[in-house]
């Protein structure tokens, strides 16, 4: 009989965050019993303080959260990407994407971080079989030939067949798990604001390369657009320490004059940026997704879809073991996931490597390479169609949620 302190779920997920309310939400969807382990409250989460971010969701994204039900919570909140127009610097080469050259929809869509919370934990109190537990911490978890029992800091104890880590970059679970980690700085920091301007965005999103990083505005509801500023890590504390008046000042001659005046809102929140992989994407009984398995540079605003397509297909996987009566957690249903996401995510995790470092220099021989080589693409409708399809998601092998299909 099981000690007091000890309960049981079929699978444990620690981080409550998008990625892991997400997976945990459609797993239990399909008769699995969840477990959401966090280290805030709901509350925390739903603060407008609490993160400043919003993200982009690239169109398989969204037919994902549709297909799971979460986007009737969220999309009234969404502003459509229209059209994508790349520059480097003030060359007048650049890469225009526009929606209608395809005409399957938006190329995906801007919702602030704050929102897609506040829907995700409006979707997840309709759910049965997921619990959530916050504020607590995972703190240990020792996997058995059947299963896995997992510590909270309280001392009580879970136990399940299967333990998901989805922590993000700091993974307490990779770490005790030995899975190592290659850490690559950029020595870049990401500082991010809203912004307020005078003449409507049209839901354009446009990237910048500037010589210390990308500088991108992604059209949000109303006359409002998430910016997000790379730059140096030694030049981050002064814009960051920069009056209200001098911040906006230095935006306005970024940003230029095609949205009229701009200004900041509220607050400004910086990141250090780095690429982050993990050697492997499972261990004994543990399952790594999202940021606890990657972290890339936010050049094409794919962090977050690349975390989930790691939910689609993990939910693909163990759904499919779930109506087999197999364990959720043995070794081929793990193996099946980590092959499944390999391959994909270290395309995209090469290709936003490549893109920084490309761009992000003073190098006059690059900045000729990289302009005739915008204005070549811009050029090639066949090109173009690629590279729109990538940033719409749709290339390669899709789980069924991110086709739009339940499982």
């Amino acid at each position: 009989m099981a000690a007091k302190n000890t309960k049981s779920s079929d699978i444990v997920i620690s981080g409550g965050g998008m990625v892991g309310m997400i997976l945990g939400g459609g797993l239990a969807q399909q008769g699995i019993t969840i477990t959401i382990v966090d280290r805030e409250v709901a509350v925390a989460h739903l603060d407008p303080k609490f993160d400043g971010r919003s993200s982009a969701i690239a169109f398989a994204s969204c037919q994902m959260l549709k297909a799971l039900g979460i986007w009737k919570f969220m999309g009234a909140e969404a502003e459509a990407i229209r059209e994508i127009r790349v520059s480097d610097g003030p060359s007048l080469l650049h890469l225009h994407f526009d929606h209608q050259d395809l005409g399957e929809g938006p190329l995906g869509y801007m919702v602030e971080n704050r929102h897609i919370r506040h829907g995700l934990f409006q979707w997840a109190a309709q759910i049965e079989g997921l619990t959530i537990v916050a504020p607590h911490e995972v703190t240990g978890y020792k996997p058995l030939s059947g299963g896995a029992v997992v510590t909270l800091k309280s001392g009580q104890k879970i136990t399940c067949q299967l333990v998901i880590a989805a922590e993000g970059r700091g993974s307490r679970l990779r770490k005790l798990a030995g899975i190592r980690t290659t850490i690559l700085p950029y020595h870049q920091t990401g500082i991010v604001t809203t912004i307020e301007h005078e003449l409507p965005h049209l839901g354009i999103a446009h990237e910048r390369f500037l010589p210390d990083g990308p500088f991108a505005i992604l059209p949000l509801g109303g006359n409002r657009a998430s910016l997000v500023w790379t730059t140096s890590e030694e030049l981050a504390p002064t814009i960051m320490g920069l009056s209200q008046r001098a911040f906006d000042a230095e935006i306005q001659k970024r940003v230029g004059d095609f949205l009229g005046r701009v200004k900041a809102l509220d607050h400004r929140w910086s990141y250090p940026l780095s690429l982050q992989v993990a050697e492997d994407y499972t261990a004994p009984r543990l399952a790594l997704v999202g940021d606890a398995a990657h972290g890339i540079h936010p050049i094409a605003g794919q962090g977050l879809n690349l975390g989930l397509r790691d939910v689609g297909a993990l939910i693909e996987v163990l759904a499919g073991a779930h109506k087999s009566g197999s364990d959720l957690g043995s070794d081929h249903v793990l193996a099946a996931y980590a092959r499944w996401r390999r391959v994909d995510n270290l395309l995209l995790i090469a290709v936003t490597d490549i893109l920084n470092r490309l761009f992000s220099n003073r190098s006059r021989a690059l900045r000729l390479a990289r302009d005739v080589g915008l204005g070549l693409v811009n050029r090639q409708a066949g090109l173009k169609r690629f590279f729109m399809r990538q940033a719409r998601g749709t290339v390669g092998k899709l789980p069924k949620l991110l086709r739009g299909r339940k499982i």
